[in-house]
Parts: C-alpha cells; sequence; structure tokens
C-alpha cells in the first residue's frame, strides 16, 4: 500500500481523489498554481507545492514539475484525476522512469485509444460495431469522395483530442468545404496530431457509455452503463445510470462488448467505452474509449457501491482484487454539472469571487468552492456536480430537483437569485450532433 499520493489535478476532481485518500490512511500531496492558492483541495491535503504560475502550461501541464513535486515530497503514486494529464502517455512513461506509480492505465493503452481513427482500428479487430466511416483525409476532394461512399449527413471529426474541439455535422455537400476548412483549423491549433476523418451521422442518437475496470492481466469488469445524451455543444451536462428505455438484452450487450473490446489489450484500471445508440432501431455503435476516470464516474458509484478511486489507487500499489463478479447495481442515480457561466453571454465562463455558496444536505456534491471562493478564469468554469441516487427513476428526479431548488451559488456581479425552476425551464439544449430523444427527458429537469 501505498503511504502517500500526489494529485496532478485541482478543483472538485482533486478534493474528490483526496477523500478516498483520507478513507485509505493514505497521505496526500496537493499541486496548485498561484491563481489556486487558496483553493479547497490545498487547504484539505496534507501536503501542498505550488508548481508555477496560474495559466494550465505553466503548471498542471507541466510534468517535470510535477514530477519534482513528487519526488520532494516523497509520493510514491501520482493521481492524475480527468482532463490535464490523465491521458498523457509521456507523462506515465516519465512516471514510470522516476520510480513512481503512473495511477491509471499504461502508455500502450492511452496510445492504441488517443487518437479515434486508431481506436477504430482496434474496434473492429474486437468485432466491435462501427458507424460507417473514413480513414484519415488527405485533403477536400478526398473528403468529398468518402462523404458520397457513406452518404450524408456526416460528421466531420479530429481524430485527436475531444468535449467537441473539431467536430462538424455536415448535411449536404455544398456545406463541405467550409466545414472541412474549419476542422482542419481547429486541429491543428489544439492537437499535437492534426488529422481529421468522416463517420456517419446517426439522426436519432443516444450517447451510452459503459464504465469499465481492468486488472491489467486479463480481467474486465463492466460495472454498468450511463446515458449521456443531454449536452451543450458537445459537452455533457446530465448524466444518469441506468440508461433508461433499455432492455436487459440491450444492456447485455454493451456491456459485453465493451469488455471484449478492453479484454482485448488486457486493460489496466478505470476506463469508458463510449457508444452512439440509434434510438430508432436500438443499434448500437463505437464511438472512442476513454482511459481515465471520467467526470460523470459518481452515478456508477452510487448505484454499485464501489469507489472506482480506491480501486484505481489499490490496482496501483498492487493491493488490489477484482470481485469475481461486477457489483450489481441497485437504484438509479443521475448528476447535474454546475458551471460558472453567464447565460446572456451563450454561457461564457463566469470569474469571479462567490459570495456565497449552500448546496443541500442528503445529496452528493463534489465541489471545490465555498463562500469566498474565486472561480479563476484559467480553467474550465465547472464548479460542482450534484449527484442524486434513489431506488427509482422517479425518486431521483425528485430529489434532484428538490436539490437543485435548494442549492444558492452566488456571484459578486449577479444579484444572487435562487437556482431557475426546472419546472419552468424545460430540459437543457444539446449538442446539434446528439439530438435530445424523448425518453430521455426527464420532467421536469434544468440545468
Amino acid at each position: 500500500m501505498f503511504s502517500k499520493v500526489l494529485i496532478a489535478n485541482r478543483g472538485a476532481i482533486a478534493c474528490r481523489v483526496i477523500r478516498t485518500l483520507k478513507k485509505l490512511g493514505i497521505a496526500s500531496v496537493a499541486v496548485y498554481s498561484e491563481a489556486d492558492a487558496n483553493s479547497l483541495h490545498v487547504s484539505l491535503a496534507d501536503e501542498a507545492v505550488c508548481i508555477g504560475p496560474a495559466p494550465a502550461a505553466e503548471s498542471y501541464l507541466k510534468a517535470d514539475t510535477i514530477l519534482e513535486a513528487a519526488r520532494a515530497t516523497g509520493a510514491q503514486g501520482i493521481h492524475p484525476g480527468y482532463g490535464f494529464l490523465s491521458e498523457n502517455p509521456d507523462f506515465a512513461d516519465a512516471c514510470a522512469a522516476a520510480g513512481i506509480a503512473f495511477i491509471g492505465p499504461t502508455r500502450a493503452q492511452m496510445l492504441a485509444f488517443g487518437l479515434k481513427h486508431t481506436a477504430r482500428e482496434l474496434a473492429e479487430q474486437a468485432g466491435v460495431p462501427l458507424l460507417p466511416g473514413s480513414g484519415l483525409l488527405d485533403d477536400v476532394a478526398h473528403a468529398r469522395l468518402e462523404a458520397a461512399r457513406i452518404g450524408y449527413p456526416v460528421m466531420l471529426k479530429s481524430t485527436a483530442g475531444g468535449g467537441g474541439i473539431g467536430m462538424r455535422l455536415i448535411c449536404a455537400e455544398a456545406e463541405l468545404d467550409e466545414a472541412y476548412a474549419s476542422v482542419d483549423r481547429l486541429a491543428r491549433a489544439n492537437f499535437k496530431e492534426a488529422g481529421i476523418y468522416l463517420e456517419k451521422y446517426v439522426t436519432a442518437a443516444r450517447h451510452i457509455e459503459v464504465q469499465v475496470f481492468g486488472d491489467g492481466r486479463g480481467r474486465v469488469l463492466a460495472l454498468g452503463e450511463r446515458d449521456c445524451s443531454v449536452q451543450r455543444r458537445n459537452q455533457k451536462v446530465i448524466e444518469e445510470t441506468p440508461a433508461p428505455g433499455l432492455t436487459a438484452e440491450q444492456r447485455a450487450s454493451l456491456a459485453a462488448t465493451a469488455v471484449r473490446l478492453m479484454e482485448s489489450i488486457a486493460y489496466r484500471s478505470a476506463g469508458t467505452v463510449e457508444f452512439v445508440m440509434d434510438a430508432d432501431s436500438g443499434a448500437f455503435y463505437f464511438l472512442e474509449v476513454n482511459t481515465r476516470l471520467q467526470v460523470e464516474h459518481g452515478v456508477t458509484e452510487e448505484v454499485t457501491g464501489t469507489d472506482l478511486v480506491e480501486w484505481m489507487v489499490l490496482l496501483a500499489s498492487g493491493d488490489l482484487r477484482l470481485p469475481a463478479t461486477a457489483p450489481q447495481p441497485r437504484g438509479a442515480s443521475i448528476q447535474v454539472r454546475l458551471y460558472a457561466e453567464d447565460p446572456a453571454k451563450n454561457f461564457q465562463p463566469s470569474s469571479g469571487l462567490l459570495t456565497e455558496v449552500r448546496f443541500p444536505e442528503g445529496v452528493r456534491v463534489e465541489t471545490a468552492v465555498t463562500t469566498g471562493s474565486e472561480v479563476p478564469p484559467y480553467y474550465d468554469p465547472m464548479v460542482a456536480k450534484i449527484i442524486v441516487h434513489a431506488e427509482t427513476r422517479e425518486a431521483a428526479t425528485d430529489k434532484l430537483i428538490a436539490a437543485l431548488d435548494a442549492t444558492r451559488v452566488r456571484h459578486r456581479d449577479q444579484p444572487g437569485l435562487p437556482a431557475p425552476d426546472p419546472r419552468r425551464r424545460g430540459v437543457p439544449r444539446r449538442a446539434p450532433d446528439h439530438p435530445l430523444p424523448q425518453q430521455l427527458r426527464l420532467p421536469p429537469q434544468h440545468l
């Protein structure tokens, strides 16, 4: 068992990891930028090390500085959380070279699934159903030929990255030239690997993902599926488990398919296999693999009674033996993400002082903010995840509404109104590449 672990992250996920380390009796080391000196994760950790100025490129993405902090404090392992260095194979390699355990998958596994077009190849080899698509495109003329072969509408995607960066829906050939130039420009500006490819667009789409955990020796468990179809600008905003409206056969097939893919590479640690499901036919197709802990992992923990962070830490330290079978989910869990954004300005991030922060009792809240916290302008503006669990989906929905009604987050430049009544606001608008099917509406729901 480790005696000390460094968390190479900030905010809510750093606080989340520290909570599990305390439960395990493992000392925690936080790292922080100058902008995060007063952040909650810094005060919760047993030790804290400043790693540089506010910009992430000069702090949370500086692998050498983080490794030096681990060496200086005697940390035996590094948990990367999500984002930042969590899916960086070079960082995993550097940890190994320094004799420090990277609490996550192997470099080879991150490389295998790090690019979407190579992930598609692995999925095809494992017999996972795929949407019609292309390989990497040479130019717009090549894209035109491939789009005609696949049939419109199509999605033009960057092979690297995530979060909707470098994705465009194309409904007709006349849209292709401008879309290709835009996605190509974004890919080159944001990613080391700038390749782009085409994939068939599913009109009535649901975003379903399967939580997996592998022991690195060939055993992989599936811990149920999550529905993440409610999105804005390709970013998930509401996630729930179990996915509503699926048959037992569909659930079993999704789980078996995810396990088969991840067993094919002897996957190690927590990961997620994502699928797009055709709501009309019920058929599902491979989308991508996330080789890290997901933002929405908490809903799976709520229904299975597991602690995925604990499993990750114990596996990396050599102290985990996976159960013979995956824990059976019980009840339903829903998560909403709370962002510091201004809806009057197209949901632009809204930084500044929080003069009141009040969350309800009796629900799980993952956050790093309290009254008096500063939301810095340098990072993702998510300030909290509100997670509810109940015996049924209907009861979970009612519990979520009550929790949102009781939530107060006041910004110094805003009048401090209570959270909007979800019964008046309706559902959040979804990203254009994933239309919201009727069965996914949480009546009523809101962000």
